[in-house]
This record gives C-alpha cells, sequence and structure tokens, in this order.
C-alpha cells in the first residue's frame, strides 16, 4: 500500500488537529503564539470540531441506564472475551511457554526476522510500561475509586488473548524485504488476510484506518501524552521545569532523536537495557511502600474488592467504576489496538504462534503486575480520596495522575519523588521510542519507505510540544487516538481469528509431543 504524498497535508491535518484543540483560558502556549491573529483560534475551533465527530461515534454512551459506557470500551472487552474463550483460555495454559521463550530456549540464530523473542517483548512492553501504570493509575483510582483496580486486572487478564491473537497474526502476515528488514502489523494482516477471505475491500479499508489513526495515536498518547505526564511528575522534584516546561521538552527529543534515527534493531537494544531497569526500580519503590505500610495491605484489597461491586455514586456507580478499570487497563496494556504486532512482528521465529505466546505476558507485566502495585499504593496512603486531601484536588482536576502517584510516594519518604522521576523519564522515554516505531511503520506502508524521516521528524516535534500543552487536552487526545484503534483492528481479527486457532491446535500438539528443538 502506497498512498502519493501528496495527500500528506490531509493526513497531517487530521492527526494534528486534535491535540491543537484546547480552551484559551488553559493553554499552556505563550501567549505570544496565541496574539497571532485569528489563526490560532481557527485552528483550534476546526480541531475541536474533528474531535467532536470522532467522539460522537466511537464514544458514544451505549449503557441507557446509570453510569456512562463508551462504544470504544465495550468493543475491546467483548473482543477480550470472545478471543479468551476462542482460544480455550491461552492466557492460562499458555503462560508457562511464553516464559521459556522469552528465556531464549528455543531462539533459533537462523530464523528469519530482526529481534530475539526477548527484544520483541522488551519493545513492546517498553510502548505499553509506561505513564499509563502510573498516571492512568492515579487516575482511574481518583475518578473510579479503589474498585477500579479490580477491574483493570481483570481486563488485563482477558486482554491476554487479544494480544496473543494480534500478535500471532502480525508474525503471520508479515513480509520479511531483501535486505533483512521486517515489515508487519495490524495493516497487514488487514489486508492481506481479509483478501484470502475474500474481502479485499474491506481489508484495505480497514488497513489505512489502522495505520491513519496509529499515526495519530504514536503523536499523542505515545509522544505527547508521555512527556506531558512526565514532565508533570518531575517538576515536582525539579521546580525549574515548571516554569520552563519547554527546556524539558528539548531534552526529550534530542535523546528520542538518537535512538529513534538507528530503527527497530537500535530500538530493541535501547528496549532491553532499559526496561528490566525501571521496571526494577519502579517495583523495588512500590515494594518499599507496600512493605511499610504491609499491615494494611488487606484492608485496602478489601477496599478494592468492594468498591468493584459496592461502589458509591460519587465515583459513577457500578457502571462508572468498571469503565474507568477498563478503560484505564486498555490504554495501558493496548491489548486489542494492535500496536504490539508491529514489534513482534520483527521476531526471528519460524512460528507466529510462537510469537503470539510471548506476547500475552505483556498484559500480565504491564496491568496485573505494575498496575496493581501502583493502585494499592495509591489505595493505602488515600491520595485518591480528595474530600480527606483537598489539597491534592488539582491534580485530579487536571488530570495530573503522575502529580498525584508523585505525592503518594512522597508521603512515605520525602525523598522518593526522586527516585520516582528517574523511573517516570525511563518510562517515558522509553514508551516514545516504541512508539515512533509504530507511528514510522505505518506511515512507510502509507507513503513508502523513502518518507520515513519525514515521519521521525514530525515525532520529534511532537515530542517538544507534549511538553507545553495540558494534561487534559493530552489525556483525552491519547484516549481518542489509542482506543479508536481497536475498531478496525478487533474487527478484522475477528474474522482471522479461526485460522490462528487452527494454527494453534497445531503448534501445540507439536509441543506435547516435543518436536520443537530446545537450544537453552
Amino acid at each position: 500500500m502506497k498512498l502519493p504524498l501528496r495527500l500528506l497535508p490531509l493526513l497531517l491535518l487530521l492527526i494534528s488537529a486534535p491535540l491543537l484543540a484546547q480552551d484559551t483560558a488553559e493553554s499552556a502556549v505563550p501567549a505570544a503564539v496565541d496574539a497571532s491573529g485569528g489563526f490560532s483560534t481557527t485552528i483550534d475551533q476546526a480541531a475541536g470540531w474533528v474531535v467532536a465527530q470522532l467522539t460522537a461515534v466511537f464514544f458514544v454512551d451505549i449503557w441507557p441506564g446509570e453510569g456512562s459506557v463508551p462504544l470504544v470500551v465495550a468493543w475491546l472487552v467483548l473482543g477480550a472475551i470472545y478471543f479468551t474463550l476462542r482460544m480455550g483460555f491461552i492466557n492460562l495454559k499458555g503462560f508457562k511457554h511464553a516464559i521459556d521463550v522469552t528465556r531464549g530456549r528455543y531462539d533459533n540464530p537462523n530464523d528469519e526476522g530482526e529481534v530475539s523473542h526477548f527484544q520483541a517483548l522488551a519493545s513492546a512492553l517498553s510502548a505499553t510500561v509506561g505513564l499509563g501504570n502510573i498516571a492512568g493509575v492515579a487516575i482511574a483510582v481518583s475518578l473510579g475509586g479503589p474498585g477500579a483496580i479490580l477491574w483493570m486486572i481483570i481486563a488485563g487478564f482477558l486482554g491476554m488473548s487479544s494480544k496473543f491473537v494480534e500478535c500471532t497474526l502480525g508474525q503471520k502476515y508479515r513480509e520479511v524485504r531483501p535486505d533483512g528488514r521486517v515489515m508487519g502489523g495490524a495493516m497487514f494482516y488487514l489486508s492481506k488476510g481479509l483478501a484470502e477471505l475474500g474481502l479485499a475491500p474491506l481489508g484495505k479499508v480497514l488497513a489505512v484506518m489502522f495505520a491513519v489513526i496509529c499515526i495519530g495515536a504514536s503523536f499523542g498518547g505515545g509522544n505527547t501524552f508521555q512527556v506531558n505526564q512526565s514532565l508533570n511528575a518531575v517538576k515536582e522534584t525539579v521546580p525549574f521545569l515548571a516554569e520552563n516546561r519547554w527546556v524539558y521538552g528539548l531534552i526529550m527529543a534530542g535523546l528520542t532523536g538518537v535512538v529513534i534515527i538507528g530503527g527497530i534493531k537500535r530500538i530493541a537494544q535501547t528496549a532491553e537495557k532499559i526496561v528490566p531497569a525501571m521496571c526494577l526500580i519502579y517495583v523495588a519503590a512500590c515494594l518499599y511502600v507496600l512493605f511499610k505500610f504491609s499491615a494494611q495491605i488487606p484492608a485496602a484489597f478489601g477496599s478494592i474488592i468492594d468498591g468493584a461491586f459496592n461502589p458509591s455514586a460519587a465515583y459513577g456507580g457500578f457502571i462508572g467504576v468498571l469503565v474507568q478499570g477498563f478503560k484505564r487497563a486498555a490504554f495501558s496494556n493496548e491489548a486489542g489496538v494492535g500496536s504490539a504486532a508491529i514489534a513482534h512482528s520483527a521476531a526471528r521465529t519460524e512460528f507466529p504462534v510462537r510469537e503470539g505466546i510471548v506476547a500475552l505476558l505483556e498484559p500480565f507485566i504491564d496491568t496485573i503486575v505494575v498496575c496493581t502495585m501502583t493502585g494499592l499504593v495509591i489505595v493505602i496512603t488515600g491520595v485518591y480520596d480528595t474530600a480527606a486531601h483537598p489539597e491534592l484536588l488539582h491534580y485530579v482536576t487536571d488530570n495530573d495522575g503522575a502529580g498525584l502517584t508523585s505525592q503518594a510516594f512522597g508521603q512515605t519518604l520525602s525523598w522518593f519523588p526522586y527516585v520516582l522521576s528517574v523511573a517516570v523519564a525511563l518510562f517515558a522515554f522509553s514508551t516514545m521510542i516504541s512508539w515512533s516505531y509504530y507511528g514510522e511503520r505505518c506511515w512507510a506502508w502509507l507513503f513508502g519507505d523513502r518518507s520515513s524521516m519525514i515521519y521521525r521528524v514530525l515525532f520529534l516535534v511532537f515530542v517538544f510540544l507534549g511538553s507545553i500543552i495540558t494534561s487534559k487536552n493530552v489525556l483525552d487526545f491519547g484516549d481518542l487516538m489509542i482506543l479508536t484503534m481497536a475498531f478496525p483492528n478487533v474487527l478484522g481479527v475477528l474474522f482471522l481469528s479461526g485460522g490462528v486457532k487452527r494454527d494453534l491446535n497445531v503448534y501445540l500438539s507439536k509441543l506435547k509431543n516435543g518436536e520443537f528443538t530446545v537450544y537453552k
């Protein structure tokens, strides 16, 4: 698929307009920019219209009673439930094998691909284990109460199956170029896979739709959201950045540019070093807090379970709490949106199902482990309860989840926010470099490999923009673009899931019979 470059301006307008949509009263853009005639106001109004139309279609409330259930959340949940049942609970029976494969026991260096199973997992995890685990969880608990954590865990468990199916397809329909570079992802299995089923027109429409939305998501949730929320945490310990946000933007843009120019191999090499380090730092921080307040953990779990099934009206009732949990989980682990299939398609393997099994570890690590630990810290410290802590209300109203989490850790040890700042910066950086690869692959699929540098430059521009625009606008834009990717992806995967099930049965049969070579 290659579109003429003359369509670039239209694409840029579609994917950047929502990011620019913000009320002048709360804009963090310098006043000098707003003074440039009516241009800024015109763009804001046009962008607001675009966001409103997309929201009216994809985020329409489908629940007639109490609470609000956006269509996209229901779509992801129902898809995850279907894939879990269709694949025979692969999220349970494939778990141990996933660990063995990730350890390298089945790594054949002669298989086609650019990275190892572990590197592919690290690259995908670096895109998911990020500010969604820190900022997103705090926002979910502040808006949905402790009960939202339980629904996040359930969503993570179901999402393991969604991740398995889409990443298996990413491997199955990838293309290996003569120079060894791999091209894969939802745009390939949607177009090629559905064509095999006699649904070529539908496949092409869904593939183009996915690619365009993914590019927008890479600029939003995978970029500006990460910069903005990480800055909100870092400025708690570096006050200079609160008044000079643009400095942080320039630093992050420079560091990101050094890595992404090198492509997937450099991204994977960086990710395999950063991801374990950042997870170790953050998990150690959580464990310290939880150990210090270990006596309160049973009560915290009690609040989580009770809040999940008997929430107060202040948190939107049962439906409101459930939606907050599923929505934040989806934004954090991205199961069902098709992004991780791009990274996993580059893994060296002879069997697509094997890489799909590796991929199911992502929601487990991202949501069931990291998000749950964050949630427990938030609940135990009580920072989510703005009635008891009115001085923290502005963190909730500004959707400053990273700042709220920083306050939670700061209540335990005064110097802990400094540790969190390092972890947050690593989370944000690793997420951005992986999402740059996702967006660049979609861009190259649309416009050709030679145009990739244009995308990379634009990505770095958006890194800087993320430091100067408001948290609420970034959060809304990130949700809109990342979650919207689920519509074309899940629809196409539903059609293709039968083939994945057949491949899975064959693979599990060979595994049971000991037909695979073990290298380590």
